[in-house]
């Protein structure tokens, strides 16, 4: 069979909904910008006589907020592609990935079949506090059943949080016992973390993982950068894959640790307002160590500039595969009945003078969203040489390296996706989903004996003994798909490793599933010869 082709049979719809759910959610929510407040005032505007006329007037009733709310979103929508009008009623919901906390009663939860299912609690969460373990399923909320009903997992999250200091009662089904067991829990302050692991890939090498930049992100990663600098750690590997962005300051006070002071890291400048510089002060904690960034193509706005300075500046290498291209700075202006608009007011510019923000037209978000999706059908995550940059986009380092701009940053060096591994088994299963449903089920029959391996290399040793690969197979075919032989002796290793990642995830959290799964990560590997070299 022709993988190449099978992989773009399997991977296009998947690349058109994640370019649709990242165009949506990432990149119109998040911002970049310290706060501006600024109030709107003045003389009533045509729009404001019109609305007032259309509800005086209107042959039906209508009311003069709901048409302002409609109008509203409409007129940001011809601007950019990251303008956006957030009403009041979302407000919380967007800003909890950016403020890096919400409030709630503190639990990991997946929905299988219709059941909630407690994957872990949130240590020294109010679950945890009050006797909620990994494992239990969520049968009643406030006496409302939720088990059996078809819930959408976001409207399990809108019963479960809620203002700290005020209860939930909450019923579980525990495996092994007859009867719901209750809870009263009193909700309070759930951090929402952006590193999602710092750990020792070798006695020499640390890996921090990334997921966001939030109000939060600065503190996390000098936690986990001291906490490995203890350990030994001379080289560190930063991943910033699938880190959409969020706070530009965090960005900047992160490659702020390993320049010298005085460089440029970042400026922004816009029609109506002058150049603004970001300098790295005296900080650079992490100087001297050897640094590579690991970026694709879902790594956007903050990640850019996080990797623009560090590769503008001649520090370290970038890994991995062209970025989004998001370089357009939002200023917040925000509203007395609680809504805000998130207004682009400039572009931002890596330290040689090159705009990241790739092409677009006011108004044309559809073809905004799906240049990810060209890109893959182009080639482009295969092939290098796919990728096309004109001379007029050409910057030179201080190095003499030869960086370009005009949409996202090309890594220094290009590792394409992974297909080695390929079948159409594989293809077949994660199409469905399998991996994560054979996951829970194994992690649920036996919790027990799995919650006793306290760390992910005494965990990883059990699972390798449990012939988990057969009994996938087994799985799998009672899902209506067979596995043929010579697909297993291709996708067989990548398989089992992912099996026990996810199991090991359900037990210990991502601090189990990414030293594991990263024994399979091209990308990594790379960067760990790159910094060996």
């Amino acid at each position: 069979m022709n993988y190449k082709n099978s992989l773009k049979h399997i991977l296009y719809p998947a690349v058109i909904a994640l370019s649709i759910i990242v165009g949506i959610v990432t990149h119109r929510y998040f911002f970049q910008s310290a706060p501006v407040v600024q109030k709107m005032s003045g003389e009533p505007s045509k729009i404001d006589k019109l609305l007032r006329k259309i509800t005086i007037d209107y042959v039906d009733d209508v009311k003069y907020d709901s048409l302002q709310e409609k109008a509203i979103p409409q007129i940001v929508e011809n601007l950019d592609p990251h303008s956006s009008y957030i009403p009041a009623r979302l407000k919380k919901e967007v800003d909890a990935p950016i403020m890096g906390e919400f409030d709630g009663i503190g639990v990991q939860f997946n929905i299988r079949r219709d059941t909630v299912m407690v994957i872990q609690t949130i240590a020294g969460g109010p679950s945890e506090k009050v006797g909620i373990m990994g494992g239990d399923r969520i049968v009643k909320v406030n006496d409302t059943v939720i088990a059996g009903v078809d819930i959408s997992t976001r409207e399990v999250m809108k019963k479960l949080k809620g203002k700290r200091g005020t209860k939930v009662n909450v019923s579980v089904k525990r495996p092994g016992t007859d009867e719901l067991i209750d809870f009263e829990i009193i909700r309070d302050k759930i951090p929402l973390y952006s590193v999602d692991i710092s750990y020792m890939l070798n006695n020499k090498t640390g890996y921090i993982k990334v997921n966001k930049f939030s109000r939060n992100t600065y503190s996390e990663f000098m936690q986990g950068a001291n906490k490995l600098k203890a350990k030994g750690m001379k080289q560190l590997i930063v991943d910033l894959r699938g880190n959409g962005g969020g706070i530009m300051e965090a960005a900047i006070r992160m490659a702020d640790e390993f320049l010298n002071a005085g460089k440029l890291i970042v400026y922004t400048q816009g029609n109506n307002r002058t150049k603004r510089e970001y300098r790295a002060s005296r900080q650079n904690f992490l100087t001297n160590i050897k640094v590579a960034v690991l970026i694709d193509e879902w790594s956007a706005s903050a990640s850019e500039i996080f990797a623009g300075a560090l590769q503008d500046n001649d520090k370290g290498v970038i890994v991995g595969r062209r970025s989004f291209g998001k370089g357009l700075v939002q200023e917040p202006v925000y509203f007395d009945d609680g809504s805000e608009l998130r207004l682009t007011v400039a572009r931002y510019y890596t330290p040689t003078g090159r705009s990241i923000q790739k092409p677009y037209e006011n108004g044309d978000e559809e073809s905004y969203r799906e240049d990810i999706t060209r890109r893959y059908l182009n080639g482009e995550f295969m092939e290098e040489d796919s990728i096309q940059f004109a001379d007029s986009l050409k910057f030179t380092t201080p190095g003499g390296k030869t960086v370009y701009g005009g949409g996202g940053i090309m890594p220094d060096i290009f590792v394409p996706v992974d297909t080695t591994a390929g079948s159409d088994f594989l293809y077949d299963v994660r199409r469905k989903g399998l991996q994560y449903s054979f996951a829970y089920d194994y992690t649920d029959k036996n919790r027990d004996r799995l919650k006793q391996f306290e760390g992910y290399q005494e965990l990883e040793t059990h699972l390798n003994n449990q012939n988990l690969l057969d009994s996938f197979v087994k799985f799998a075919k009672k899902k209506g798909i067979n596995a043929d032989p010579e697909d297993l002796k291709v996708s067989g290793k990548m398989l089992k490793t992912q099996i026990t990642g996810l199991v090991a995830r359900n037990i210990l959290g991502d601090e189990g599933f990414y030293p594991i799964i990263h024994e399979v990560d091209t990308t990594l590997k790379r960067a760990l010869e790159e910094l060996q070299n």
